[in-house]
Parts: structure tokens; C-alpha cells; sequence
């Protein structure tokens, strides 16, 4: 009797019934140390994230044979700390180049939809406040909640006949904007922004700027460089610095927003998905958009699980933004008033 072809499982077909699957591959068999170096984690790091993500990897499917929730995730892991899909990561799990390519979709999805559970703004006034006083220690600038930058990641072209990817060197990007604390977590994180826009112009257009104008503290500030106007809740580099006064907070906030840079690096680093070193995320804009925020949400949890980040080496190519900065200052009378009450109270 034939058998509907629905029940196949593509890996059966590849491999056969005795081929290893990472189903009978057991996580207390192999060392951290393999672990690491195949998929960038520890044990106790990806035991977390079958607890967190199993039960949303556990649908039910009309597979012959379900791939398991550590499974789908340490394939994720290869993919995302990899940046590739070639054979050996597929023959280190057991599993085809397709099934590789439905575990990265799968757990995308399920981590993009905890990201609002690791990347957020502090609420409470006691984090608030701890919050500043770690920025402060960095340079000594005050009330700040946070630095604030965009970077591009590299996309293939959609298959739309869309502009709006192409940014100023001609390439096909994201361009996301994103918010850290001075330890490096992600406060916010906004990944689908089209790379012809400017910082600015994104900025302008996002939900970082509604939050801080109607719902954030309004005793602080972020720090932003000069590709953003100054606002009452964004303070910014002075473009000509004349006084002492004016030199030392050019220097302070330098000092303070180069947190956001050696973040930008360092995911880069352990997510080579996102560095550009195994080519452009092919993947759609919505799709790529998605990855890009899976891999911050496990930088914000590998922090929380204490791996250390900044020791990670910047490698590969870095398609970070490249501003021509058009160094017009804010029109906003109350902003410009703030910047000279935090100059005069702070830095005289």
C-alpha cells in the first residue's frame, strides 16, 4: 500500500532509520566545551532555554517524527552563532539542511515572542535610580537611562522591487535601533527599520520616541550622537564645543555612549549570522528582521546568565551605520535649555 507522502520525514529519506539524530544525542554526553564550540553555549545556558521554549516547540505536527524542543534549539543556536547552514552543523545534529531551516523559524518565532519579557525599560524607581548611578560611574554623566544607536545588518534584496532597503553604500539593509544599559543589556530594540533611512528619520518613526514622550521618567535622558537631534529626553553632543564646560561634557557623554558601540560588536561577535562575515541574512525583510531580535533577546539572557560578552573578539565584516552627519542643532528651545542646565549644574 503506498504511503502518503504528508508522513515522510525528510530526514528519514536523507539519512535512513539508522543514521544519529540529535534525538538520541543526550546534552550530559558531550563537555561544555564542545557545546561551546559547536553551537556558543553552555550546557546550563541551553538546559534554560528548553525550559523556556519547550513547550512552545512541542506542537503538535503530522511529522512521523517530531524534532524535539533541544533539538530545534540547538540548531538555532548553529545557525545564529554560525551564520551557516552547511553540512557539518546539519551532521553534528543529525538533521537535513531543511530541517535546520524550520528549527530556526521555529525558535525565532518563539523567542521573538518573549522579547518584551527580556528587553524592556526598568519600572520601578529603585532600578531607575541604580540604573543612573552605573552611567554616571562610567564618565559622570547624570540621569541617564540609557545610550542609543543604530546599526545596519545586511540583507538579501527582496524580491520586490523595493528601494527602500537599499542603504547609502548601496546595500540591502536593516537598519535597527536599539537602547542598552551601561552593562550592555538591551533596553530596546527596534529591528525592522528600512536601511534607506536615516537615523533621524528612524528615530522619528519609532516606538522608542512615543514611549519617551508619553510614558518614560522625565527626570533623564538617553545619549545619542549627532546622526539625532537633541530633545528634552535625547541630549547630544555639542557640535562646536567651546568652553571647558562644553569640552568636558563632549568628552563624559563620548565616554558613556561608546557602551552602545562595544554592545553592537560584541552581539556581532557571538551571533555571526548578523556579522556579515557568511554573507547577507537570506531571508525577507520580515523574516531577517525576526532573526535580529531572536539574537538580542539571548544577548539579554546570556548576560542575565552571566557570560561575559565584552571578552568576546570583534571578527568578521561590520555593516555598521555610516552617518554623514548634518550637524544642525535641535530647534527645540526647552531642549536646548535642559543641555544648558546639565552643562552649567554638572560640568562647570
Amino acid at each position: 500500500m503506498a504511503v502518503p507522502i504528508a508522513v515522510l520525514d525528510c530526514d528519514l529519506l536523507l539519512y535512513g532509520r539508522g543514521h544519529r539524530t540529535l534525538d538520541r544525542f543526550k546534552l550530559e554526553d558531550v563537555t561544555d566545551e564542545y557545546l561551546v564550540s559547536t553551537y556558543g553555549f553552555p550546557r546550563q545556558f541551553i538546559c534554560y532555554l528548553v525550559d523556556l521554549l519547550g513547550a512552545t516547540l512541542s506542537r503538535p505536527t503530522q511529522r512521523s517524527r517530531a524534532i524535539s524542543p533541544e533539538t530545534q534549539i540547538l540548531a538555532a543556536l548553529g545557525f545564529y552563532t554560525s551564520g551557516s547552514f552547511q553540512t557539518r552543523m546539519g551532521d553534528a545534529i543529525g538533521i537535513s539542511q531543511a530541517s535546520m531551516s524550520r528549527c530556526v523559524a521555529n525558535v525565532t518565532e518563539a523567542l521573538v515572542e518573549r522579547a518584551s519579557q527580556f528587553i524592556h525599560f526598568p519600572k520601578d524607581e529603585a532600578t531607575v535610580q541604580t540604573l543612573k548611578e552605573d552611567f554616571y560611574g562610567l564618565a559622570g554623566m547624570p540621569g541617564v537611562l540609557g545610550v542609543v544607536d543604530c546599526t545596519h545588518v545586511a540583507i538579501k534584496a527582496p524580491n520586490a522591487e523595493d528601494l527602500s532597503y537599499v542603504n547609502r553604500k548601496g546595500l540591502h539593509s536593516l537598519n535597527c535601533l536599539m537602547v542598552c544599559d551601561s552593562r550592555g543589556v538591551l533596553l530596546s530594540a527596534e529591528t525592522h527599520w528600512p536601511g534607506s533611512l536615516a537615523d533621524c528619520t528612524v528615530l522619528e518613526q519609532a516606538a522608542l520616541t512615543s514611549q519617551f514622550e508619553t510614558e518614560l521618567h522625565k527626570d533623564g535622558w538617553l545619549l545619542g550622537d549627532s546622526s539625532f537631534l537633541l530633545r528634552t529626553w535625547l541630549m547630544t553632543p555639542l557640535h562646536i564645543p567651546e568652553t571647558p564646560a562644553e569640552y568636558r561634557y563632549n568628552m563624559a557623554h563620548s565616554a558613556t555612549h561608546n557602551v552602545i558601540e562595544r554592545t553592537f560588536r560584541t552581539i556581532r561577535a557571538r551571533f555571526r549570522c548578523l556579522d556579515g562575515s557568511k554573507g547577507t541574512l537570506q531571508y525577507s525583510p520580515e523574516k531577517s528582521s525576526h532573526i535580529i531580535l531572536a539574537c538580542c533577546v539571548l544577548h539579554n539572557i546570556s548576560l542575565q546568565h552571566g557570560l561575559d560578552v565584552w571578552s568576546a573578539p570583534a571578527t568578521g565584516h561590520v555593516e555598521q551605520s555610516e552617518e554623514e552627519y548634518e550637524q544642525t542643532e535641535s530647534m527645540d528651545s526647552e531642549a536646548c535649555r535642559v543641555r544648558q542646565e546639565l552643562l552649567l549644574t554638572h560640568f562647570s
